[in-house]
């Protein structure tokens, strides 16, 4: 009983945000100011989603963000998954140094890859493209840490049997190891779809400039906002607009939260 009952409180807790978000968007201004923390709209006002996707740029944001997503994941699903099953898989001179140079990355903070990316984007003239947006994004070190863990700890004997009957290393990779990874593939996927479709910095280094090509973390930054300075904020705005963006992540991960459990496990136990 008591044990139910503290779940249900920390349920509680980490649920108030969102219910608080939901309500705070059918709040009127004045309204938001007079009671910031009511969990629900004394008079209910829609003029925060109309803002949001009838007077903005929110369906081309979705539209960038959808595009840019989808693309980066795949590629770093196929790409990823592909390093993982070197370092896992092949013997080769300077492996070991290499997975310590991707488990060292992991070490580094995102925050101080920004000035080197955007002077190799400069460089090579992909500012204000999508290209820029999506490359820096079609591989990660988490990914391929992820996958090599997992394929440490496959049986070699189906591999090597396909090796046998004349498979090239790229054919026993795709038709016998990729199939048996399914799991780690679909966590591999939902962490990398949250990821491209939350992030800010590459954005606002690379389509800054470029209101066409903004996504949706970027342009919500921009929503709501007014006076001298960008000082004062319409909440309503900005928590309609955030709601409609978490909608997609909550979605897939919803789906494939058992997938991503036990991806998770199978990769993360051993190796």
């Amino acid at each position: 009983m008591i044990r139910r009952a503290l779940l249900t409180l920390f349920a509680v807790i980490f649920i108030y945000p969102f219910i608080l978000s939901l309500a705070t968007s059918f709040k009127s201004r004045p309204e938001v100011a007079a009671h910031p923390v009511t969990p629900w709209p004394a008079s209910p006002d829609l003029r925060a989603w109309s803002d949001v996707l009838l007077h903005s740029d929110f369906p081309l944001w979705t539209f960038n963000s959808l595009f840019i997503t989808v693309v980066a994941t795949l590629l770093r699903v196929f790409l990823d998954s592909l390093a993982g099953y070197a370092l896992a898989r092949l013997q080769w001179r300077g492996r070991g140094i290499v997975f310590a140079g991707v488990v060292s990355v992991l070490a580094v903070p995102p925050i101080v890859l920004t000035v080197p990316r955007f002077l190799v984007l400069k460089e090579l003239t992909l500012l204000n493209s999508y290209t820029g947006m999506i490359l820096p994004l079609a591989v990660d070190a988490m990914g391929i840490f992820l996958m090599r863990q997992f394929f440490v700890e496959l049986p070699r004997e189906l591999e090597e049997a396909a090796r046998i009957d004349g498979a090239s290393i790229f054919g026993a990779y795709w038709h016998i190891v990729l199939p048996l990874a399914r799991p780690a593939l679909l966590t591999l996927t939902i962490l990398s779809f949250q990821g491209v479709w939350n992030e800010f910095l590459l954005p606002l280094i690379v389509v800054r400039a470029s209101p066409s090509l903004w996504t949706l973390p970027f342009g919500l930054s921009t929503l709501g906002r007014g006076g001298a300075g960008g000082q004062s904020y319409d909440y309503p705005v900005m928590m309609a607009g955030s709601i409609l963006t978490i909608i997609p992540v909550a979605v897939v991960f919803i789906v494939f939260q058992r997938f991503f459990v036990s991806g998770v496990a199978a990769s993360g136990v051993k190796g």
